[in-house]
């Protein structure tokens, strides 16, 4: 049994796009997919990718994911990473390859030096939970996400005063 993992490379936008698909389904939020593999592999392999993916593979096949990007923590003066999204399929299940994908990104932040590796799971999915807390995970329930997106987005990003406005150099 042989466990591979790597850097997804150009070509594999489709591949992430089935794993994303496949773990919207799992955390019933198939609905709020809407990207796709053109847009993944710009996001991935365009000219200056903010965010990275991990393929394992099982015996040469692909096996699970996991998606991630920096963050930068200022009570720290350090980046972290950030997982966005961790799946395997559930055939592959049982085998080791999330703990892998887990371990090889907490690997990264100890040989780069970064002070966080975080990342959110629902709350209902006490599987999931039960996973991350035997690999030493600790959950912050104090802290509470927010998100504003759609309309909402828009509407806020219109609420800055002209002058206060940041210039497209700046950005």
């Amino acid at each position: 049994m042989a466990l591979t993992l790597r850097p997804a490379r150009p070509g594999d936008a489709p591949l992430v796009l089935e794993f994303i698909q496949s773990l919207a389904e799992y955390e019933r939020l198939a609905h709020e997919v809407e990207t796709d593999a053109a847009a993944l592999d710009v996001a991935l392999f365009g000219p200056a990718p903010r965010v990275f993916c991990s393929i394992a593979e099982w015996e040469g096949e692909p096996a699970g994911f996991a998606l991630w990007f920096y963050t930068f923590s200022t009570f720290q003066g350090r980046h972290g990473i950030y997982l966005e999204d961790l799946f395997v399929k559930p055939d592959y299940r049982g085998y080791g390859i999330g703990k892998a994908l887990l371990a090889s990104l907490a690997e990264r932040c100890v040989a780069e030096g970064l002070g966080r590796y975080e990342w959110s799971v629902l709350d209902w999915n006490a599987p999931s939970i039960a996973f991350y807390e035997a690999q030493g995970a600790r959950r912050l329930v104090e802290w509470q996400r927010c998100r504003v997106e759609g309309d909402a987005l828009i509407r806020l990003g219109r609420t800055i005063p002209a002058a206060g406005r940041v210039g497209e150099a700046a950005l």
